[in-house]
């Protein structure tokens, strides 16, 4: 998927975060829905913003 953000990136990284921080997000105690909605923002920032491995990018050339 490349460095590119779009509305569909952003909500198949949503789906991945973790599953307590996406139930958390529905909590009546504000305490855990600030801790879970950080949690999401945190893992949809990473997985944006996250260096490039250049090995990983990288095709391998034919001998």
């Amino acid at each position: 998927m490349g460095g590119v953000i779009t509305p569909e990136r952003i909500a198949a990284l949503i789906k991945d975060a973790p599953g307590w921080a996406l139930v958390g997000l529905t909590a009546p105690r504000e305490g855990l829905g600030a801790d879970a909605r950080l949690k999401v923002a945190q893992h949809v920032y990473s997985a944006l913003y996250q260096p490039v491995d250049a090995e990983a990018a990288q095709m391998a050339l034919p001998w």
